[in-house]
This record gives C-alpha cells, structure tokens and sequence, in this order.
C-alpha cells in the first residue's frame, strides 16, 4: 500500500513538473513573440520615421534651394524633409513636425499642382507666378504660398542650428539693424504681432537689396507682387497654430523664442548669396 502511495505521488509530481516546465515554455515563447514583435514595431517606426529622406525618388534636380524655383512649376516636387521627424525637439515636438510635414504642407503642394493643371501657370516658375499673384485665383495664391514658404521654413531650421549668422550675411545683419541682437528683436516683435495666420521674414529688397523685416498673413510671402515692400525671403518664422500648438498650446510667444535655437544660418546665408547671382532674374 505504502508503495502504491509512493508511486502515486511519483506520477502527480511528475505531471505537475511537466506542467511547469510547459508553462513556462508557454510564456518563454510568448515573451520571445512579443520581443520579436516589439523589434519590428520599432523597425517599421523607424522606416516610417526616415522614409521622408527617400520620399522624393527622383528629386536631385530639386531640394527647394532659391536657383530650383526658375523651372516650370509642373516640374517641381515635394522636397524630402532634411531631418528626422525628432530633430527639433524640444523646440519643436516630433508629432508636431509630423504632422506639419506631411499633412498640412503636402496638403499645399497637392492642391497647388491641381489649380495649376493643365494652365499656362504649369510652364511658369513660382517665382514668376508670384510676380503676378495680384492676377490668379486665391487657391493658387494660397497654396503656391502654403508650398513654397513652408520648404523655405524647413530649410531654414536644423538640429544643430543656433548661433548667429557669420561672413557677408553678418556684416549685412549689423549695417541694417545695428546689432544681431537688435535684428532678432524686431523679427521677434514681427512674428509676435502678426494677428492671426502668418509669416515673420528676413528679406532682401529686390530693388535697393537691402535687408528688411517684414510680416505677411496667411500664406502670402514678400515676393508675391501684392507685398508692401517686394522682397526675396532668406528666412521664414512660421507662426500659424499648426506649427507649435501641440506643444505650447496658446504661447505663440514662447515658441518664438525657441525658435531661434534651431535656425541653419548656412542655409540662411547661401540663400543671401544666391541672392546676389540671381537678382537679376527676379521681376
């Protein structure tokens, strides 16, 4: 009897050993399922993070620099973002970048190449379809603005922007505003005043070439013949909602400041300098 009991035990020690090492056999696999899942989560974020830098097959005879708005607006693309979705934080948060980019600026650059379609606007540059904005439609106006503004913006920003400007730009800052110190109050007090949807800009004045401050609503631009002052924009402070509120909510100004962190002075200044070869062209 004695060894009955005994080998009854043996038998539900057996099962339930058995049992455990299934169970945990069981979780081991499902652990390694989820680590595996998690890897291509992480891998498919990151491809979808980075696809903007491979967005624009095809697109090495335009990146949005001031020579590549002279061709025919049929054959301009949407530019590739020239960073991450992350590169700006804090300043600017991931999400916000995301959205920006994709949605509301590709949104510009949709609905700017249909007004066009099939017009004579289609064999014109931006540049002279701005020289007569004051004659198209305002969805032309508006989107050719909303797409041309925005890649000048983005251009203008980068990860390890910050700092002042240096070389002619510099000397050019100082002549015009006395200080580089003064100048980034007053394009501060620009974008901070702008009421409503906007844009704050750095500009040179087609005619006397001389930098200037200026502010325009909605997605107008300095170049576009129904300006105050006719300008070509070298730098571009994007103060409509869409680009700050996820993060700073209603503090314009505190996104204005920041703002300054990560302005690409290089970009800036090669937009001055271009300036110089093709003013000219501009009307």
């Amino acid at each position: 009897m004695k060894n009955i009991f005994i080998a009854i035990l043996f038998v539900f020690g057996t099962l339930f050993l058995s049992g455990n090492l299934l169970a945990q056999k069981v979780l081991s696999t499902k652990s390694q399922a989820k680590d595996k899942s998690d890897v291509i989560k992480q891998k498919a974020d990151v491809s979808k993070e980075t696809a903007t830098l491979s967005a624009t097959a095809g697109s090495d005879a335009f990146t949005g620099k001031a020579e590549d708005w002279f061709m025919p607006a049929a054959e301009t693309i949407f530019p590739a973002l020239p960073y991450s979705y992350s590169a700006l934080e804090p300043v600017i948060d991931k999400m916000t970048v995301e959205l920006h980019y994709d949605k509301h600026h590709r949104g510009y650059f949709n609905n700017f190449k249909k007004a066009i379609e099939n017009s004579k606007l289609e064999k014109m540059s931006l540049y002279e379809i701005f020289a007569s904005i004051s004659e198209q439609s305002m969805t032309v106006r508006n989107n050719a603005g909303g797409y041309y503004n925005h890649v000048l913006y983005w251009s203008n920003m980068s990860a390890d922007g910050g700092g002042e400007p240096s070389g002619i730009l510099q000397k050019h800052i100082i002549n015009s505003f006395g200080s580089y110190e003064a100048f980034v109050k007053e394009m501060t007090e620009a974008a901070k005043t702008r009421f409503g949807s906007g844009w704050a800009w750095l500009a040179v004045d087609l005619k006397t070439k001389e930098l200037f401050i200026t502010s325009t609503a909605n997605q107008d631009n300095p170049l576009m013949d129904i300006s105050d002052r006719r300008g070509y924009p070298i730098l571009a402070l994007d103060v409509w909602e869409h680009a700050y509120y996820l993060n700073y909510q209603n503090k314009r100004a505190d996104y204005i400041d920041n703002f300054w962190k990560k302005v690409n002075w290089k970009d800036v200044e090669a937009r001055f300098d271009a300036f110089e070869k093709m003013a000219g062209k501009l009307k």
